[in-house]
């Protein structure tokens, strides 16, 4: 067959099909026709009437005969009115009216339908809307077109609430058309076989649809055997259907050998439920009821191997097809279709292609079980019992959602006690009373919450009690009882009356919520249509005739793979291991970039990221490296430098990368990214990447589009070339790329691959290494993004009628909308979506109150957080509104979230259709100005710069993000205003990073000495021939702020010298027994003011922090962040012409103090850390501006990390790695030198980075121990222990200094 007739034969086969269908769900275009107004008197039932000119009969529309329509004899809620159609019909819309010419009306009812007047099932509009609104006076017509249809014989209207004035009256009419049905029945013991003709069938399309109802919670509907063990089988498992598609030898089919689908719930409610299965190609569509299951079938099909029969109702020879129950179907079957082919016809007609075992009944047996439903937790139903007999049975059926609940209850005759029957956790239990106090406790089943019909079985006689649940004796209880038992004269189901005589029956576990049915006491079935009826019993908050149990877990509201469990009111979302939070999981609780995590304020390091938010992509993990820009760095699971032999292009090398993140994770972070780079290195020896210039090429990579690419590192798509070939830097000037010089030597072609749209790499080909002495090697870097472009992206509304407008926002279930604000408008509306009747709005309603209000359905909500400070400060504040079908809330900034909990049955679809209006509404008022920033909308982010630069009154863009951000530049670092966010200026900070948060620090040995010169520092004139006191007379200063942190063994020590052209000075010293003394001489004439610190010995290893603050004669000093101390200096004020600051020990003759001397002696030997004078930090001029800072260095001076060594530092450090060279020197030799010689070296260095990690490991290991050891001894000996303490030290820093990878050291 040639492809243009299969391709037609396809196309006729799924018109077929789509006609077929159209024709099975009845015709869907005039299914309109007044059904009500044909009917004899006696197709209208009711509850009660209030007379004989308010019968049932009257209640047609718009008919004035009798009293004008229908009213009970009592107006309450169990009330109804009844329609037989007289057979199974479509009922497409209904209308209701009140009694005419009355007051007589309902303004809200309940709509219910049955096949058979029994059984009733309520109708639902949307998920969880039960009651339909009525009218609002006696004769208008309120007309509801019904969003999906019913088939029923029997439709019941049940009053809610009705005119406060008057009573229940009603005129209804019916809307629908003819329903055509095909029924068919099977009795558990049946099944049918239909043969179908091979020629006309094909495994590639297929198409099966039926009906059915049933009350047995398991059962085969349908199967198709085949060989070796395929089979195909749809089955009924605990009220769900379960569609099996099984490979049964899986020797040779691929591992995934069987599909297993699970669809719906309560399926077992004798309710018509419909199936539909679509298979085309390896497309499977899987249908039940309104819930639908798309899968692909990857080859699956390809392998079946299947019989041309499909039996229905059971399986022609028992276990022949696994190990499921197994349990033939029980119910009926309505409308079974095969590819358009009537099952129930050919088989009516006793057609040979049917085949079946049994007796088929063509008709429908309708189950005259009725139940009962307990609405709430203060429904019970009363039934009387024979009052004093010493034997007693009960038993019933339950189904429910609550784990808690009274199921029964019963008062002892002739004693002060009674029983109780009632569900705890689950469970069965029983409990037996006398004056209060509880005698027995017996327990029984497990996980009876679980939605299906349990049976239970109580039995007392004399003093034995026993019950057993599910007719399984191994759930099942018995106890002795001090107590002769006798029945009461009443049995309370599901709770008791809140008014009645018996307070003792009023428990903490609450009523029963849920369904009951075949209720037997004394082994008699109590009937529960005389209850009904007021026969006898008593009840409250009851429907009899229907269960009205639902799943409110399907379809599943929980997003993102959150677990959900119900109540009978309510489902609970378990969000644990998700990675998202709130209500539904909807909320990431990732920021979505690295940009986000460091305007947090956090630093360096490995974090996770949802780069979409709360959209459909899962968290992954990335390393964020803080430097003043910020790069995600994403890696994959083949880094090393990897040769290459004997490759050609019939048998090429290829190597795929696979990276922590799916391509759709990495292609959204790539596009929030301002840019992305991957370097791409490719040694070669007499390999080459292109044949020639613009032939074929050699050797190619392939990036996330799937496509091959010929460019290599450093050059640009479309461009066959290499960095060089751009450049014009290449070793031969005839080619483009260095190794298309095919040279028997190594070189290579290096460098970043740049082009956003390619990247990530994801597969690499090389096909010339087969020649002799051909070689070549490549190393792939990980994908680094740097920015988030989404985060800063900003507008500016100049006016109030301004705004910007995108479109129409969908988040009818679950929408989140999260943006950055500043003003200093006093009010504003941030964001407006209309609908019809729905909206949504966040608005900025006064100074320190934000609105997030919205309807869907249910009316007006609103939910406010309210600032105790203004909001209209121009600082950047956050907002994010979320809405779910359980709740909506609202979060500004840290201040609490705010919630407000959705109706339980209430409209959940927000449905809007205007445009999203941003920084305004559509009448215009009551807009916003200001800046918004980084709006996302369900993890969406809109472009608001794109959309400003065409719109008058907004601005793309907005400035000042330091008065929001600035708190975020630490220890003196200046904020500076970017484009596109800030940075930090660390220039007068003693302190590094992107925050100025990372400590600077070194260690002295012995002798060094770091001088810092003050007079280069200040603008003098140095050829000036004016007197000193004028020349150094911008050198005095009336206050120091001095600041650092120090680590030392020794004592003395000079930690800080400054000097004076006029012999003034200010020495920190640590005197012999580790005291910390400061003495100011400004008086050249005096003794130096000193000032001791005596809280502990402060050499005692320990990293030690120092403020100093002088302020004219008072002086402030803090340690270790104890309360600072004050101090008053007597020298003097001013600290005239100062000279030189020195760390370390003076090399230069001074006149000081003897203690000074003596400390000045031993110098220092230590670490010092973020050293700061005012503003200048002379340790970080040494280290990191040596050659342009005024500043000498003698000695040993080594950078080191020991100013972050304590635990209590380790948290705030500030660590930045880099996983790429961006700038580092292009290796020209052989790179199988160092890396991959052989394989051994490879396992070789594979063996030799494990013993270094272990040793690492170790001696980790053993410094904290020593550490631990060194705390304990100096917290017990203080500065007795001074030289084990000095040693421990040293070998600690000696450690450090090893193991820091950006280690400097200085020689001088």
């Amino acid at each position: 067959m040639d492809s243009v007739t299969e391709i037609f034969l396809k196309l006729l086969f799924l018109v077929l099909v789509h006609n077929w269908h159209t024709t099975v769900a009845g015709n869907k275009y005039n299914c309109d026709d007044q059904l009500v107004s044909t009917l004899p008197q006696s197709s209208f039932s009711s509850s009660s009437e209030l007379s004989s000119s308010h019968s049932p009969g009257f209640a047609r529309l718009n008919r004035r005969e009798g009293a004008g329509g229908w009213s009970p004899l009592v107006s309450s809620k169990y009330q109804w009115l009844q329609i037989d159609l007289g057979e199974r019909t479509e009922i497409t819309a209904v209308a209701t009216q009140g009694g005419y010419g009355s007051s007589d009306w309902v303004t809200s009812y309940l709509l219910m339908f049955s096949d058979s007047g029994r059984n009733w099932k309520q109708y639902r509009q949307e998920e969880s809307i039960w009651a339909f609104s009525g009218n609002t006076n006696a004769d208008s017509v309120v007309y509801y077109k019904l969003q999906h249809s019913i088939k029923a014989r029997f439709l019941r209207f049940v009053p809610l609430d009705w005119n406060p004035n008057g009573r229940i009256g009603m005129r209804v009419e019916v809307y629908g058309c003819t329903y055509g049905s095909e029924v068919v029945g099977f009795d558990g013991k049946n099944y049918l076989i239909y043969t179908f003709n091979q020629k006309l069938m094909s495994a590639q399309k297929d198409v099966i649809s039926l009906k059915f109802k049933t009350m047995q919670s398991d059962g085969i509907l349908l199967h198709r055997e085949g060989q070796n063990g395929d089979h195909i089988t749809l089955e009924l498992i605990k009220g769900k259907l379960s569609l099996l598609i099984n490979l049964g030898d899986t020797k040779t089919h691929p591992s995934n050998a069987q599909i297993n689908i699970t669809l719906g719930s309560l399926l077992d409610d004798q309710h018509w439920h419909a199936v539909l299965i679509e298979h085309f190609n390896n497309q499977v569509n899987f249908t039940v009821d309104k819930h639908t299951h798309h899968f692909h079938a990857k080859g699956e099909f390809n392998y079946l191997d299947l019989d041309y029969k499909l039996s229905f109702g059971g399986i022609p020879v028992p276990g022949k097809s696994g190990t499921l129950s197994r349990t033939n179907f029980h119910g009926c079957f309505e409308n079974i279709y095969y590819n358009g082919v009537n099952i129930i016809d050919l088989a009516r007609r006793h057609k040979s292609q049917i085949y079946f075992v049994g007796n088929l009944s063509f008709s429908c047996l309708e189950s005259q079980v009725v139940p009962v439903t307990f609405l709430n937790s203060s429904s019970y139903l009363i039934l009387p019992g024979k009052s004093g007999e010493d034997d007693v049975f009960i038993s019933f059926q339950f189904r429910t959602w609550n784990k808690e609940g009274l199921l029964l209850y019963s008062k002892l005759h002739g004693a002060s006690g009674g029983f109780f029957l009632y569900l705890s956790d689950g469970k069965v239990k029983i409990s037996l009373h006398k004056a209060g106090k509880a005698l027995s406790d017996i327990v029984a089943g497990a996980g009876l919450n679980n939605g299906q019909w349990h049976s239970v079985s109580f039995s007392a006689k004399r003093n034995r009690i026993s019950v057993i649940v599910d007719n399984d004796v191994t759930s099942s209880a018995h106890a002795s009882v001090p107590l002769q038992i006798y029945s009461g004269d009443a049995f309370y189901f599901g709770g008791c009356p809140s008014n009645g005589n018996i307070s003792e029956c009023n428990t903490s576990f609450g009523g029963f919520q849920g369904c009951m049915r075949l209720i037997s006491i004394g082994n008699k079935a109590v009937d529960m249509i005389s209850v009904q009826q007021n026969v006898f019993g008593n009840f409250s908050d009851l429907q009899i005739d229907l269960c009205g149990i639902i799943d409110r877990c399907l379809p599943n509201y929980c997003e993102h793979g959150g677990e959900c469990s119900q109540s009978w009111d309510s489902f609970y979302c378990n969000c644990a291991n998700t990675g998202y939070k709130g209500a539904t999981c909807h909320y990431s609780i990732y920021e979505q970039s690295c940009e986000a995590y460091k305007h947090r304020g956090n630093t360096s390091g490995f974090y996770n990221i949802d780069s979409d938010g709360s959209g459909p992509l899962g968290p992954f993990l990335v390393y964020c490296n803080m430097t003043d820009a910020t790069w995600t760095i994403i890696q994959h699971n083949n880094t090393n430098l990897t040769r290459v032999k004997s490759a050609n292009r019939e048998n090429p090398h290829t190597v795929f990368f696979k990276y922590s993140a799916s391509l759709d994770q990495l292609q959204d972070t790539i596009n929030h990214a301002e840019h992305c780079e991957q370097e791409l290195a490719y040694h070669c020896k007499k390999s080459r990447l292109l044949d020639k210039p613009d032939g074929m090429p050699l050797s190619w990579w392939i990036g996330r589009t799937n496509e091959t690419q010929t460019y290599w590192g450093g050059s640009l798509p479309a461009v066959q070339k290499c960095a060089c070939g751009l450049e014009g830097t290449c070793i031969d000037s005839k080619h483009y790329c260095n190794c298309d010089a095919d040279r028997d030597e190594w070189t290579n072609d290096t460098g970043f691959l740049s082009y956003k749209e390619h990247l990530p790499v994801t597969e690499i080909v090389i096909t010339d290494t087969d020649r002799p002495s051909s070689e070549a090697a490549y190393k792939l870097g990980p994908l680094l993004c740097r920015g988030d472009r989404t985060f800063w992206n900003s507008a500016s509304f100049n006016t109030e009628t301004s705004y910007l407008h995108f479109p129409t926002f969908h988040g009818e279930l679950s929408a989140d909308v999260s943006f950055f604000f500043k003003t200093t408008a006093s009010s504003g509306v941030f964001l407006e979506n209309l609908g019809i009747q729905d909206f949504i709005r966040i608005e900025l309603y006064s100074p320190s109150e934000v609105i997030f209000s919205f309807d869907v359905g249910n009316g007006p909500s609103e939910v406010t957080v309210q600032s105790l400070t203004s909001l209209n400060d121009n600082q950047w504040h956050y907002v994010k509104a979320e809405r779910n079908i359980k709740e909506a809330s609202l979060q500004v900034d840290q201040l609490p979230q705010r919630s407000h909990s959705a109706p339980p049955d209430g409209h959940i679809r927000l449905q809007l259709n205007s445009q999203l209006f941003v920084g305004g509404t559509a009448s215009r008022q009551k807009g916003f100005l200001g800046c918004i920033r980084s709006l996302q909308l369900n993890g969406m982010a809109l472009d608001l710069e794109e959309r400003a630069k065409i719109t008058p009154g907004v601005e793309p863009g907005c400035p000042g993000h330091c008065s929001s951000y600035g708190n975020l530049c630490h220890n003196d670092g200046k904020c500076r205003e970017k484009y596109s966010g800030f940075s930090c200026d660390c220039t007068f900070s003693a302190y590094a990073g992107p925050f100025c948060k990372k400590e600077i620090s070194a260690y002295f040995g012995t002798g060094t000495s770091v001088t810092y010169n003050f007079q280069e520092y200040y603008t003098v004139a140095k050829n000036s021939s004016s007197h000193a006191s004028s020349f150094y007379a911008d050198m005095t200063l009336n206050r120091e702020a001095i600041t650092f942190a120090f680590r030392t063994t020794r004592t003395p020590s000079l930690l800080l010298y400054v000097s004076s052209f006029y012999k003034e000075y200010l020495s920190v010293i640590l005197t012999r027994n580790g005291t910390l003394q400061i003495r100011y001489k400004l008086d050249s004439h005096q003794d130096p003011d000193i000032f001791s610190i005596n809280i502990k010995n402060m050499a005692d290893g320990q990293l030690q922090h120092v403020k100093i603050n002088r302020e004219e004669e008072i002086l402030f000093v803090e340690v270790n962040q104890n309360e600072r101390m004050k101090f008053v200096l007597s020298s003097g004020t001013e600290f005239n012409a100062i000279k030189s600051l020195t760390l370390g020990k003076m090399l230069e003759n001074s006149d000081v103090d003897e203690e000074t001397m003596k400390a000045n002696s031993q110098g220092f030997i230590g670490c010092l850390s973020s050293v700061q004078f005012n503003h200048i930090a002379p340790l970080k001029a040494a280290l990191h501006h040596s050659s342009s800072a005024p500043v000498i260095v003698k000695g040993r001076f080594t950078e080191s990390n020991c100013g972050t060594l304590s635990g209590a530092d380790s948290t705030s450090s500030e660590t930045t790695h880099s996983f790429a060279d961006h700038s580092g020197p292009i290796d020209e030799g052989e790179p199988l030198a160092n890396a991959i010689r052989s394989d051994s070296a490879i396992i070789g260095g594979v063996i030799a980075v494990v013993i270094f990690i272990l040793l690492c490991i170790t001696a980790i290991a053993i410094r904290i121990y020593k550490k631990k050891v060194i705390y304990s001894k100096n917290e017990a000996k203080g500065s007795e222990n001074e030289d084990s303490a000095e040693s421990a030290l040293k070998s600690e820093l000696s450690m450090q200094n090893t193991a820091n990878e950006n280690q400097k050291e200085y020689f001088f």
